[in-house]
């Protein structure tokens, strides 16, 4: 859009002012509102009506796949979250207390079994965050590193000539 600061506004309204003249400021205000009305009008339009043709060949559709390959582990958990979602809204539509006591024990079931589900949900988002977390703080050098060598210690071969100096002396 326009990057117009105040000073350049100032401007316009100073030289609008004497070339237009008072009188006529207000109109000429009113009708350049309405031709920007107009024009963003249109621009909502034209943006609707490419949605519109985008919703129509599929393109959301294989946006939606490439997201999905993008992040395999995501889209499960986002299907388990669903399902789970859905049971657990069909529980809570069934009046347990008109319910025959077998039933009642089943939907009793259900619902820990969906309690258990959501559990092991939260659990599987939160080990996967932290795999892709520990994946991401990784280095990326899969050389190992290498062992350094132990340095050779100078007293030894010192005290090693001094002790066949000393034989050499004795003798």
């Amino acid at each position: 859009m326009l990057d117009l600061g105040w000073t350049e506004l100032l401007l316009i309204g100073i030289v609008a002012l004497i070339v237009v003249g008072p009188k006529d400021l207000p109109g000429m205000f009113q009708a350049v509102g309405k031709f920007v009305g107009k024009a963003k009008g249109m621009a909502r339009e034209f943006s609707r009506a490419m949605n519109d043709a985008a919703d129509q060949s599929g393109v959301n559709d294989i946006q939606k796949s490439f997201k999905a390959a993008s992040n395999p582990m995501k889209t499960a958990m986002d299907e388990v979250k669903k399902t789970t979602e859905n049971a657990t809204r069909d529980l809570t539509t069934v009046d347990t207390p008109a319910l025959s006591p077998e039933r009642r024990a089943q939907a009793d079931k259900i619902r820990e079994k969906s309690a258990e589900m959501a559990t092991a949900r939260h659990a599987a988002e939160a080990e996967a965050k932290a795999a892709a977390e520990a994946q991401a703080t990784e280095p990326t050098d899969s050389k190992p590193a290498k062992p350094k060598p132990k340095p050779k210690t100078k007293a030894k071969a010192k005290t090693s000539k001094t002790a066949a100096a000393k034989a050499e002396d004795k003798a």
